[in-house]
């Protein structure tokens, strides 16, 4: 049996009753955290500029284009949510993965789901055998694969959004086989394009060429199922030969689920996730010690290598820069006591007080070597050591092992993802539904059709 078959049969294999209280938990945690950033994210240039490119269909089709005031076809509709989805940079993320793994999936599921009818049980059972495809696929070749430059979200995210929307459609395991075959020659995404607008085009892509995969599947296109692990196959390829080990794909299926364990990650803050340790340090030391930028003469924090590689951005020049750039985030978190979405909208990073401060930041990586006296590359180290030194000469340090919101159990507090998603959902949806969409999601495995959901999310007077 192949791998793309083996996944397949366990995709087709999965129901709701195999999945445990707490993957349904999180999983209802992480669906509503994604729209909120989807619709806050629906309002960004890069969501506007692909709407705007693909056009209004001449017939509006099925599914609900979050924050656009209309309608479309399903996949169009995957494609401008599943951009706007990841362009705020504020969406879960999976250590396992090394990137984000609800955006790539979900704005699929609801653009199918409302085509087809589909329940939110439906919904959500797919949600979560979609991330366990993707989650086991990255077991395979990470973190060779992020360390090559390739974008995990988006190349191994196709393999969950294939596999979730093949569920959703109840595709018998040989046409899943397929749809898990053409998504490895759909992957794409390389790491030199974060920073810019097309990093979560690269997920708006994803999201689309998993649906497209699964409606290929379904009318009998045709893929080898041996897409995965063949000479020339994706492995080879985006890893090379003996730098994967697919072994390690069906170690712990489903035991427990991964969104349980190592679980889903919360942001706390929009901006990199590779930032955020040390943003809470800063934070943190802040508050112990009455820190401002007057008594502040110079800042360093080290983190792992493998985040300071592309966070190590001393001078912005954008607000997408500036999310992705220790000593931006650090500053703001000096000078406005919190990290924020103001912060990254508009002109912001140009703001003159910021930019004072930012010479006085900056960053190194912390000294793991190996016995042979290499950097420590692999491994999903979130911790930042932080030290401050103040302009009468004293220092104050603070190592942050991992980041508030960082795994189910160091969770984002409850009043915090709601005030989260209600931040974000009032960007582009009437503030009397945020309520209503919450108890929607926390119910979602009751809803007879995802459309009780997805009517909610719709703009004040409603969808074109």
């Amino acid at each position: 049996m192949t791998i793309a078959e083996e996944l397949a049969r366990r995709v087709a294999a999965a129901t709701y009753e195999d999945l445990p209280e707490e993957a349904i938990y999180w999983a209802k945690v992480a669906l509503l955290d994604t729209l909120g950033v989807t619709l806050a994210g629906s309002q960004e240039d890069c969501a506007r500029i692909v709407d705007t490119v693909l056009g209004t269909a001449p017939a509006p089709g099925p599914s609900l284009v979050l924050g656009r005031g209309r309608r479309a076809g399903a996949l169009d509709a995957a494609l401008i949510n599943g951009t706007a989805s990841h362009a705020l940079d504020y969406d879960d993320c999976s250590d396992t993965l090394g990137g984000h793994p609800s955006a790539p999936i979900l704005p699929a599921l609801l653009a199918l789901a409302e085509a087809e009818g589909a329940t939110g049980r439906d919904v959500l059972v797919a949600y979560v055998v979609g991330w366990e495809v993707e989650t086991a696929v990255s077991k395979a070749v990470n973190f060779e694969h992020y360390l090559k430059g390739w974008h995990p979200t988006a190349t191994l995210g196709a393999f969950g959004a294939a596999a979730a929307c093949a569920k959703l459609l109840r595709l018998p395991e040989d046409r899943t086989a397929v749809a898990l075959a053409l998504a490895a020659s759909f992957a794409a995404g390389i790491k030199s394009n974060f920073g810019t607008m097309t990093k979560p085009l690269h997920v708006g892509q994803t999201t689309r060429n998993g649906l497209w995969a699964a409606l290929l599947a379904r009318e009998g296109f045709t893929a080898n199922p041996m897409a995965l692990e063949a000479k020339q196959g994706f492995f080879d390829v985006f890893n090379g030969p003996g730098k994967y080990d697919a072994a390690h794909m069906f170690d712990t299926w489903g035991r427990p689920w991964d969104i349980v364990s190592p679980g889903v990650s919360i942001k706390a803050y929009p901006c990199c996730g590779s930032t955020h340790s040390s943003i809470d340090a800063m934070l943190e030391l802040t508050r112990r010690h009455g820190l401002t930028p007057d008594n502040v003469a110079k800042v360093e924090t080290r983190v792992h290598l493998r985040r300071l590689l592309h966070t190590d951005r001393p001078q912005v020049d954008s607000v997408l820069a500036a999310k992705f750039s220790q000593q931006y985030v650090m500053a703001r978190a000096l000078l406005n006591g919190e990290v924020i979405l103001e912060h990254f909208e508009g002109d912001a990073y140009r703001d003159p007080a910021v930019q004072a401060l930012l010479p006085r930041f900056s960053a190194a990586a912390i000294d793991a070597k190996t016995d042979d006296g290499e950097p420590v590359m692999e491994g999903g180290q979130t911790d930042a050591e932080v030290t401050v030194t103040t302009t009468d000469g004293r220092t104050h340090f603070l190592h942050v092992a991992r980041p508030l919101g960082r795994g189910p159990d160091h969770p984002l507090p409850n009043d915090r993802l709601e005030a989260k998603f209600a931040d974000c959902a009032a960007r582009a949806i009437p503030g009397d539904a945020v309520p209503r969409v919450i108890a929607a999601v926390q119910n979602i495995d009751a809803l007879p059709a995802i459309a009780d959901l997805t009517r909610l999310l719709e703009p004040a007077g409603g969808v074109a």
